[in-house]
């Protein structure tokens, strides 16, 4: 006598059942190998018969806030670095910029209040963000003459080199 097919999970290696639902991959997300390895893990570990806790859909990441770190170029010149950081929406006057040896550090931040009053309708949503960012330098610099511009949401840092840190030539034999 034949019997019938199971609509159960087909059984695979050492004996577990497959998960009758696939779980969707986020493609390209940051926690597909982490995802993998637990399964791979509760697959291998667990004894036959056991629940599966990480057979469920998982959930779509929140968005993150974004995080506002300036995009920072840096030219190496002959006899100086110029740093470029483009700082959109921030002041002058919320700007703060150290020069060590070798590293330029950006500090900054926004603040943005809104208002709005109609009747019994009172609404107020106040945003902040600050950053920081280091940047090395491709030589040492001379941070006490540097020089700073700041226009249209770009900051230029043009930093003069140490004596010794100036570019030599050097014929290859």
């Amino acid at each position: 006598m034949a019997k019938k097919p199971s609509k159960k999970a087909p059984v695979v290696a050492g004996g577990k059942k497959a998960a009758a639902k696939a779980v969707p991959a986020r493609a390209g997300g940051p926690f597909d190998e982490m995802r993998r390895l637990m399964e791979r893990m509760y697959d291998e570990f667990l004894p036959r018969g056991w629940p599966q806790p990480m057979r469920w859909e998982w959930p779509a990441w929140p968005e993150l806030p974004q995080m506002r770190v300036p995009r920072v170029n840096v030219l190496d010149r002959e006899s100086e670095v110029v740093v470029r950081a483009e700082v959109p929406g921030v002041e002058k006057k919320d700007l703060e910029v150290t020069v060590s040896e070798n590293s330029v550090t950006i500090k900054g931040g926004t603040r943005r209040e809104a208002k709005e009053e109609k009747g019994d309708y009172y609404r107020r949503e106040i945003s902040e963000a600050s950053f920081a960012r280091t940047v090395a330098l491709p030589a040492d610099v001379d941070g006490t003459r540097a020089k700073a511009d700041f226009k249209d949401g770009v900051l230029e840092l043009v930093i003069p080199k140490h004596a010794g840190a100036a570019r030599h030539s050097v014929k290859v034999e």
